[in-house]
């Protein structure tokens, strides 16, 4: 991008990230800050992630479309970064229609996508129902369309402009497929053989939708428009700076939102990375923090703890300052959105990691190695807790007094400015900071 253009723009781009290791609420923040927006793009992952927004008393769950549809007039996008599964699209699109949501004319899928097929779904749990070392995975095949897409082989939306080429494309990632399972003993293919022609059944209302997303963007932005780039799962699931291996298979980090709406980073001015005021983690993989067992369950069921796509249970576990802070610098945090704060109102103490024990001695910096990671003591913070309801406070100084000494404290181990605080699951239960 050119100087001249650069100092053209008048518009404001936000990147709303997960701080943690997913789950932290990012639709419902992405939900109150589309009321300011124009436009929001997702920019990587796929239907592995669910987003769910509470809009009074119907609760949505978004899988691909971008939470910002529950808003009228607001551009939809799915950048170059996403993994699209056209089927699981268009049933999540004819769902919010049915439901009463405008998605005609709103929605708009990055030409340069990749196609997420069923025989990726098929591969992904092969795969890990005979892995001696399971990841995790929600089966939906985003490891195998993300290997298809580095390896050069993989189908975009642009493919199917030519139905001949498309076909073949997938025909040869059938047969492909094929091969791999018998050698894993799989002979069964079971619906993924009608993917050829479901896929091109799709073929004309998908690229009726196909746009170019960056650019897009940038006219949003030189317009002087206010433009939002969603994420999915969060920073220690990071392909490159997450608890390797037991990590998604995109860049979560801000850093991949440039790359999967197609934009320069130099477009970006703030970071919002989201956190709960406790942490949670679903699927394999090492959790510091972690409740024992009693208090695992308690704080599971008051924040409802379940995976919105999977319905896995959440392990549960205090504040860990020193992922937050890690996640603060390889995200260029501008500030933090920190959600449920109310799940925690009865509990008579509440602790914040700021620190591990390792056989090396003490250390602030979170580990590269994922084993080293998995035999961390914590070193904790006790603050008391605050054992008064949080849920109606609209302004900071209406919540409790040791409920804001305790988000002072998160805050200063975090590194990183407070913006948002949520006290329940409506849109109407968010207070803003500064």
């Amino acid at each position: 991008m050119s100087p001249f253009v650069r100092a053209q723009v008048s518009g404001r781009c936000t990147v709303v990230v997960g701080g943690q290791w997913g789950d932290e609420g990012k639709g419902k923040i992405v939900d109150v800050l589309t009321a300011e927006a124009d436009v929001v793009a997702r920019y990587q992952g796929g239907a592995n992630a669910g987003h769910t927004v509470q809009v009074g008393d119907e609760t949505f769950i978004f899988h691909l479309i971008p939470s910002g549809i529950l808003h009228p007039g607001k551009r939809c996008l799915l950048g170059n970064g996403v993994v699209l599964d056209p089927v699981q699209f268009f049933k999540e699109y004819e769902a919010a229609e049915a439901r009463g949501v405008s998605v005609e004319g709103r929605v708009g899928v990055s030409r340069r996508a990749h196609l997420l097929l069923p025989y990726h779904k098929l591969l992904d749990r092969a795969r890990e129902g005979i892995s001696a070392r399971k990841i995790g995975t929600t089966g939906r095949g985003i490891g195998p369309a993300y290997e298809d897409k580095v390896a050069r082989r993989g189908i975009r939306v642009v493919d199917l402009k030519d139905p001949e080429r498309a076909r073949s494309l997938l025909v040869e990632g059938l047969e492909r497929t094929r091969a791999k399972l018998r050698e894993l003993g799989v002979e069964d293919l079971g619906d993924a053989e009608s993917c050829v022609e479901e896929t091109l059944a799709l073929a004309g209302r998908l690229l009726a939708l196909a746009t170019d997303v960056g650019s897009e963007i940038q006219q949003a932005l030189l317009a002087g428009k206010k433009v939002l780039l969603e994420g999915a799962q969060g920073t220690a699931l990071d392909i490159d700076h997450g608890t390797y291996p037991y990590v998604t298979s995109s860049n979560t980090t801000a850093g991949g939102a440039a790359c999967g709406a197609g934009i320069g980073p130099t477009w970006i001015h703030e970071v919002l990375g989201v956190v709960k005021a406790y942490i949670t983690r679903v699927g394999e993989g090492p959790l510091p923090t972690a409740f024992p067992p009693e208090l695992d369950q308690k704080v599971r069921d008051l924040g409802s703890e379940y995976g919105a796509t999977t319905g896995r249970p959440r392990r549960c576990g205090w504040y860990d300052g020193v992922l937050a802070r890690y996640s603060s610098r390889v995200n260029g945090l501008t500030g933090l959105a920190v959600t449920k704060l109310d799940v925690l109102d009865t509990l008579p103490e509440v602790r914040i990691a700021v620190a591990y024990r390792t056989p090396e001695g003490e250390t602030r910096e979170f580990p590269a190695d994922t084993t080293v990671l998995g035999q961390v003591e914590p070193v904790y913070e006790t603050l008391p807790g605050w054992q008064e309801p949080t849920v109606g406070a609209t302004r900071l100084e209406d919540l409790p007094a040791k409920a804001r000494a305790y988000l002072d404290r998160l805050e200063e181990v975090s590194e990183t400015p407070i913006r948002m605080i949520s006290v329940g699951t409506r849109r109407d239960q968010i207070i803003r900071v500064g």
